[in-house]
């Protein structure tokens, strides 16, 4: 039996695991944390899974929370004026249902699964060092916890990491008491608000164990005036600062949080990070190699969530690579066909995030306007947050978005 050590114990490493695990590999698992401490902590994330990523859980018999979440139709974009107007407003829909599940009920979830069906669990927040001695004993070492000393191992691809500094500021609140759009009532819907030279307000529906939530996610341009959470402690003032921001920038998203508190103590988040690709071999101190995992190798902004939908499709890939190589070693050239197959996925979704991080051109401005009356591509963009690769064809060329908007209007598209 094959012995695979997995470090990090997120969306790419337990899905990855527990993948493994039903294939009858040996696994042993790292975390730094508890399930309980995962648990009780600070939430992590403002995922929101599209049809391909939660297809990949339902597929290892993951998706244990189906059921209970919000099952998330559509994805609308609204653009604000400096008047606090609407010039842009409209709702596209999803060929598959999204949904979101709070990383601390799902992360401690997958864990415990793991752990009663065998696996080898190991509470240990892990060095360099500690790599070095775990590599002697398997056959292959991924790594997926994306901080500290262990993402120092990859080195930073600049051919494809065009960023040097973070370009958000990330500010989070998960809240009950939100009211629904009045535009669509009876479904829900990932809202994203775009205040130009200001920054994004996403609104996302979401499962936290308290039931029902929903995500308020301001993403600021550094130094403007979103960039104000850094050094807030008290969460009651960040929610009241989301708040503050949301009455000033989008008044059409506060007329429905009025209400709204915050589901628990750790319901906020607040930091910053700069977009990076990075080398996917890690070279040990002893001469060992080990496979970075998803955003420990390609780390976007979350400014298009796309983080844990790459996580997933990440481990997914991976999966398939490994269980594919049979009995033959792990060795360098495997590692890094490995990861350019999931570049070829990859790259879309980076492509399109560092895209979305830059003021919008002119003609992805008259799409959005486009769309407030052509559904077609209201509901085309919607479901480029599942497949990022549509967008080659109509979004960053201006003369293939004027083709496909003429196709669309002649009805040919």
């Amino acid at each position: 039996m094959r012995k695979i050590l997995v470090v990090g114990a997120g969306q790419s490493g337990l899905q990855l695991a527990l993948g493994l695990q039903s294939h009858g590999y040996e696994i042993t698992l790292m975390s730094n944390r508890t399930a309980d401490e995962i648990r009780c902590g600070r939430v992590m994330s403002t995922q929101c899974m599209f049809h391909t990523a939660l297809q990949h859980e339902r597929d290892l018999q993951l998706g244990f929370w189906e059921s209970q979440a919000p099952r998330v139709e559509g994805l609308g974009v609204s653009v604000a004026a400096p008047d606090s107007s609407r010039p842009v407003d409209w709702v596209g829909m999803l060929d598959g249902i999204a949904q979101s599940v709070d990383q601390r009920v799902k992360m401690a979830g997958w864990m415990e699964t793991f752990a009663q069906r065998g696996g080898q669990l190991v509470i240990h927040g892990a060095a360099v060092s500690d790599l070095d001695y775990f590599s002697r004993a398997y056959d292959l070492v991924l790594v997926s916890a994306g901080k500290g000393e262990l993402v120092a191992m990859f080195a930073r691809d600049a051919s494809r990491s065009p960023y040097t500094v973070p370009q958000r500021a990330l500010s989070v609140a998960y809240v009950h008491g939100l009211g629904p759009r009045p535009e669509h009532p009876e479904f829900d819907a990932v809202r994203c608000n775009l205040v130009p030279g200001v920054g994004e307000l996403f609104v996302m529906p979401t499962l936290t164990f308290t039931g029902r939530a929903d995500i308020l996610f301001w993403e600021g341009v550094p130094g403007g005036p979103l960039d104000v959470f850094q050094g807030i402690k008290d969460p009651a003032d960040h929610l009241s600062l989301t708040l503050e921001l949301m009455e000033r920038y989008t008044p059409w998203e506060y007329a429905r949080a009025t209400k709204v508190e915050l589901t628990d103590a750790n319901a906020t988040l607040a930091g910053r990070y700069t977009p990076t690709v990075r080398h996917p071999i890690g070279r040990l101190p002893g001469g060992g190699l080990v496979l970075g995992v998803a955003d420990v190798v390609v780390a976007n902004d979350p400014v298009t969530g796309q983080g844990s939908n790459s996580a997933s499709k990440c481990a997914a890939s991976y999966l398939d690579s490994i269980v594919s190589h049979g009995d033959r070693e792990f060795d360098e050239a495997w590692m890094q066909a490995t990861f350019d197959r999931h570049w070829e996925s990859a790259r879309h979704a980076t492509k399109w995030t560092n895209a979305m991080l830059a003021p919008p051109p002119e003609h992805v401005l008259d799409m959005f306007g486009a769309a407030c009356r052509l559904q077609p591509v209201a509901d085309r963009f919607a479901n480029g947050f599942d497949d990022p690769s549509d967008f080659e064809n109509f979004f960053y060329d201006a003369a293939k978005t004027e083709a496909y908007l003429a196709a669309v209007c002649e009805g040919t598209a």
